[in-house]
Protein backbone atom coordinates (compact mmCIF):
# COMPACT_ATOMS: atom_id res chain seq x y z
CA UNK A 1 0.00 0.00 0.00
CA UNK A 2 2.79 2.32 -0.07
CA UNK A 3 5.64 1.97 -2.73
CA UNK A 4 9.22 3.62 -2.64
CA UNK A 5 11.11 4.89 -5.61
CA UNK A 6 13.93 6.75 -6.10
CA UNK A 7 14.23 9.63 -9.20
CA UNK A 8 17.56 11.80 -9.08
CA UNK A 9 18.07 11.01 -5.90
CA UNK A 10 14.60 12.11 -4.22
CA UNK A 11 13.08 9.55 -2.35
CA UNK A 12 9.51 9.54 -4.34
CA UNK A 13 6.48 7.92 -1.57
CA UNK A 14 3.52 7.12 -2.98
CA UNK A 15 0.47 5.97 -1.36
CA UNK A 16 -1.15 3.36 -3.26
CA UNK A 17 -4.22 2.25 -2.27
CA UNK A 18 -6.91 3.95 -4.58
CA UNK A 19 -10.34 1.79 -3.85
CA UNK A 20 -9.96 2.95 -0.41
CA UNK A 21 -8.64 6.43 -1.30
CA UNK A 22 -5.19 5.76 0.58
CA UNK A 23 -7.36 6.13 3.97
CA UNK A 24 -4.18 5.73 6.56
CA UNK A 25 -4.33 2.01 8.51
CA UNK A 26 -2.45 2.12 11.64
CA UNK A 27 0.52 -0.39 10.17
CA UNK A 28 0.99 2.28 6.98
CA UNK A 29 1.19 5.24 9.81
CA UNK A 30 4.00 3.43 11.34
CA UNK A 31 6.05 2.35 8.09
CA UNK A 32 5.60 6.16 6.48
CA UNK A 33 7.42 7.50 9.40
CA UNK A 34 9.96 4.55 9.00
CA UNK A 35 10.56 4.92 5.32
CA UNK A 36 10.55 8.61 5.62
CA UNK A 37 13.05 8.24 8.49
CA UNK A 38 15.19 6.44 6.12
CA UNK A 39 15.10 8.47 2.89
CA UNK A 40 15.30 11.70 5.25
CA UNK A 41 18.77 10.86 6.18
CA UNK A 42 20.59 11.01 3.02
CA UNK A 43 20.30 11.83 -0.78
CA UNK A 44 18.29 15.22 -2.07
CA UNK A 45 14.88 15.22 -0.66
CA UNK A 46 11.54 12.95 -0.29
CA UNK A 47 8.32 13.78 -2.22
CA UNK A 48 4.96 12.18 -0.55
CA UNK A 49 2.21 11.69 -3.25
CA UNK A 50 -1.21 9.68 -3.78
CA UNK A 51 -2.53 7.19 -6.29
CA UNK A 52 -5.86 7.86 -8.18
CA UNK A 53 -7.99 10.74 -7.16
CA UNK A 54 -6.86 11.30 -3.75
CA UNK A 55 -3.79 11.76 -1.79
CA UNK A 56 -5.05 10.19 1.42
CA UNK A 57 -8.58 9.73 2.82
CA UNK A 58 -6.63 10.39 6.57
CA UNK A 59 -7.13 7.80 9.19
CA UNK A 60 -8.87 4.97 8.10
CA UNK A 61 -12.14 5.57 10.53
CA UNK A 62 -13.44 2.01 9.61
CA UNK A 63 -10.04 0.40 10.94
CA UNK A 64 -10.12 2.85 14.00
CA UNK A 65 -13.02 2.24 15.49
CA UNK A 66 -13.02 0.85 18.64
CA UNK A 67 -9.28 1.12 19.18
CA UNK A 68 -8.10 3.39 21.42
CA UNK A 69 -8.04 6.91 19.62
CA UNK A 70 -4.65 8.14 21.81
CA UNK A 71 -2.93 5.68 19.90
CA UNK A 72 -3.98 6.44 16.45
CA UNK A 73 -3.21 9.99 17.45
CA UNK A 74 0.18 9.29 18.35
CA UNK A 75 1.34 7.58 14.83
CA UNK A 76 0.27 10.34 13.04
CA UNK A 77 2.12 12.48 15.18
CA UNK A 78 5.64 10.21 14.92
CA UNK A 79 4.72 11.01 10.88
CA UNK A 80 4.76 14.36 11.73
CA UNK A 81 8.20 14.11 13.51
CA UNK A 82 9.53 12.29 11.25
CA UNK A 83 9.34 14.59 8.43
CA UNK A 84 10.26 17.76 11.13
CA UNK A 85 13.71 15.27 11.92
CA UNK A 86 14.88 14.76 7.99
CA UNK A 87 18.11 16.44 6.73
CA UNK A 88 16.70 16.98 3.06
CA UNK A 89 13.93 18.33 2.17
CA UNK A 90 10.26 17.50 2.08
CA UNK A 91 7.65 17.92 -0.40
CA UNK A 92 4.15 16.96 -0.75
CA UNK A 93 2.86 16.46 -4.28
CA UNK A 94 -1.27 16.79 -3.32
CA UNK A 95 -2.84 15.18 -6.11
CA UNK A 96 -6.20 15.00 -5.36
CA UNK A 97 -8.36 14.68 -1.90
CA UNK A 98 -6.23 15.16 1.20
CA UNK A 99 -8.63 14.93 4.47
CA UNK A 100 -8.02 14.89 8.36
CA UNK A 101 -4.75 13.73 9.88
CA UNK A 102 -3.58 13.31 6.09
CA UNK A 103 -4.09 17.18 5.20
CA UNK A 104 -2.54 17.93 8.76
CA UNK A 105 0.57 15.61 7.81
CA UNK A 106 1.68 18.52 5.15
CA UNK A 107 1.07 20.79 7.13
CA UNK A 108 5.07 20.61 8.55
CA UNK A 109 6.31 20.01 4.56
CA UNK A 110 9.06 22.17 3.58
CA UNK A 111 6.25 22.60 0.19
CA UNK A 112 2.99 21.56 -0.78
CA UNK A 113 2.50 21.43 -4.48
CA UNK A 114 -1.17 20.71 -5.84
CA UNK A 115 -2.98 20.30 -8.94
CA UNK A 116 -6.74 21.38 -10.28
CA UNK A 117 -8.26 18.41 -8.49
CA UNK A 118 -6.49 19.33 -4.80
CA UNK A 119 -8.86 19.52 -2.16
CA UNK A 120 -8.05 20.06 1.77
CA UNK A 121 -11.20 18.85 4.20
CA UNK A 122 -10.53 19.25 7.53
CA UNK A 123 -13.60 16.85 9.63
CA UNK A 124 -12.59 16.20 12.54
CA UNK A 125 -14.69 18.51 14.62
CA UNK A 126 -18.10 17.83 13.05
CA UNK A 127 -17.03 14.25 13.84
CA UNK A 128 -16.78 14.75 17.40
CA UNK A 129 -12.69 14.13 16.65
CA UNK A 130 -9.62 16.19 17.40
CA UNK A 131 -6.86 17.64 15.46
CA UNK A 132 -3.38 16.34 14.96
CA UNK A 133 -0.09 15.94 13.51
CA UNK A 134 0.70 19.22 15.73
CA UNK A 135 -1.77 20.84 13.30
CA UNK A 136 -2.60 23.34 16.69
CA UNK A 137 0.70 24.85 15.85
CA UNK A 138 1.42 24.14 12.43
CA UNK A 139 -1.89 25.26 11.31
CA UNK A 140 -1.88 28.64 12.65
CA UNK A 141 1.81 28.95 11.34
CA UNK A 142 0.48 28.70 8.12
CA UNK A 143 -2.81 30.19 7.27
CA UNK A 144 -2.74 32.83 10.57
CA UNK A 145 -4.38 31.83 13.99
CA UNK A 146 -8.12 33.49 13.28
CA UNK A 147 -7.97 32.00 9.44
CA UNK A 148 -7.11 28.58 11.15
CA UNK A 149 -9.72 28.36 14.10
CA UNK A 150 -12.15 28.88 11.49
CA UNK A 151 -11.28 26.19 9.36
CA UNK A 152 -11.35 23.68 12.11
CA UNK A 153 -14.66 24.76 13.34
CA UNK A 154 -16.23 24.68 10.16
CA UNK A 155 -14.94 21.34 9.60
CA UNK A 156 -13.74 23.21 5.82
CA UNK A 157 -13.11 21.61 2.76
CA UNK A 158 -11.21 24.16 0.31
CA UNK A 159 -10.80 23.62 -3.66
CA UNK A 160 -7.37 23.95 -4.66
CA UNK A 161 -7.69 27.86 -5.32
CA UNK A 162 -8.84 28.45 -1.92
CA UNK A 163 -6.03 26.46 -0.20
CA UNK A 164 -3.38 28.29 -2.31
CA UNK A 165 -4.74 31.58 -1.59
CA UNK A 166 -5.56 30.60 1.96
CA UNK A 167 -1.14 29.40 2.35
CA UNK A 168 -1.85 25.85 2.41
CA UNK A 169 -0.50 24.79 -1.00
CA UNK A 170 2.67 26.58 -2.52
CA UNK A 171 1.90 26.06 -6.45
CA UNK A 172 -0.52 24.66 -8.56
CA UNK A 173 0.59 22.76 -11.61
CA UNK A 174 -0.52 20.84 -14.37
CA UNK A 175 -0.87 17.19 -13.20
CA UNK A 176 1.16 15.22 -15.83
CA UNK A 177 3.77 17.89 -14.01
CA UNK A 178 3.16 17.31 -9.98
CA UNK A 179 6.02 14.89 -9.23
CA UNK A 180 8.26 16.02 -11.80
CA UNK A 181 8.28 19.69 -9.75
CA UNK A 182 8.13 18.15 -6.40
CA UNK A 183 11.36 16.23 -7.41
CA UNK A 184 12.70 19.42 -9.00
CA UNK A 185 12.19 21.57 -6.25
CA UNK A 186 13.76 19.25 -3.58
CA UNK A 187 16.54 19.04 -6.36
CA UNK A 188 17.23 22.63 -6.46
CA UNK A 189 17.06 23.27 -2.62
CA UNK A 190 19.71 20.60 -1.92
CA UNK A 191 22.05 21.19 -4.36
CA UNK A 192 25.89 19.78 -3.36
CA UNK A 193 27.43 21.67 -1.34
CA UNK A 194 24.15 23.61 -0.06
CA UNK A 195 23.85 24.20 3.30
CA UNK A 196 20.51 22.66 3.46
CA UNK A 197 19.73 20.67 6.46
CA UNK A 198 21.32 23.38 8.51
CA UNK A 199 18.51 25.74 7.14
CA UNK A 200 15.64 23.17 7.41
CA UNK A 201 16.78 23.18 10.98
CA UNK A 202 16.90 27.19 11.94
CA UNK A 203 13.72 27.70 9.66
CA UNK A 204 11.28 24.62 10.50
CA UNK A 205 9.33 24.95 13.84
CA UNK A 206 11.47 24.44 16.76
CA UNK A 207 11.01 20.56 18.19
CA UNK A 208 10.25 21.52 21.49
CA UNK A 209 7.02 23.70 20.32
CA UNK A 210 5.85 20.60 18.21
CA UNK A 211 5.90 18.06 21.34
CA UNK A 212 4.13 20.57 23.34
CA UNK A 213 1.46 20.35 20.44
CA UNK A 214 1.83 16.88 20.21
CA UNK A 215 0.99 16.70 23.83
CA UNK A 216 -1.78 18.74 23.66
CA UNK A 217 -3.49 16.83 20.96
CA UNK A 218 -3.29 13.78 22.59
CA UNK A 219 -4.89 15.59 26.09
CA UNK A 220 -7.04 16.65 23.59
CA UNK A 221 -7.69 13.13 21.97
CA UNK A 222 -7.97 11.54 25.03
CA UNK A 223 -10.74 14.56 25.84
CA UNK A 224 -13.15 13.43 23.52
CA UNK A 225 -12.61 9.94 23.52
CA UNK A 226 -13.47 9.66 27.22
CA UNK A 227 -16.50 12.24 26.42
CA UNK A 228 -17.75 9.75 23.86
CA UNK A 229 -18.31 11.78 21.31
CA UNK A 230 -15.29 10.37 19.28
CA UNK A 231 -16.86 7.25 19.03
CA UNK A 232 -20.07 8.51 18.63
CA UNK A 233 -18.50 10.25 15.02
CA UNK A 234 -16.86 7.21 13.75
CA UNK A 235 -20.11 5.12 13.86
CA UNK A 236 -22.02 7.99 12.22
CA UNK A 237 -19.42 8.18 9.62
CA UNK A 238 -18.98 4.65 8.86
CA UNK A 239 -23.42 4.27 9.18
CA UNK A 240 -23.51 6.97 6.51
CA UNK A 241 -20.94 4.68 4.21
CA UNK A 242 -23.06 1.73 4.68
CA UNK A 243 -25.00 0.67 0.87
CA UNK A 244 -28.35 2.34 0.56
CA UNK A 245 -27.19 5.31 3.27
CA UNK A 246 -26.97 8.86 1.81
Amino acid sequence: MIEVTVRDEVAVITLARPDKLNALTAAMRADLAAIVREHGRSGRGVVVTGTGRAFSAGEDLHEAAGRSLVGEVELFHDMTRAVLESRVPVVAAVNGLAVGGAAEWTLCFDARIGVGATEYFFPENHLGLSVSNAASLLLPRLVGGGRALRLVLDSARLDAADALAAGLLDELVAPEALVDTAVARARHWSEPGAATAVHLALLRPPAAEVERAFAAETAAAEQVEASGIAQAGMTRFIESRRPGQR
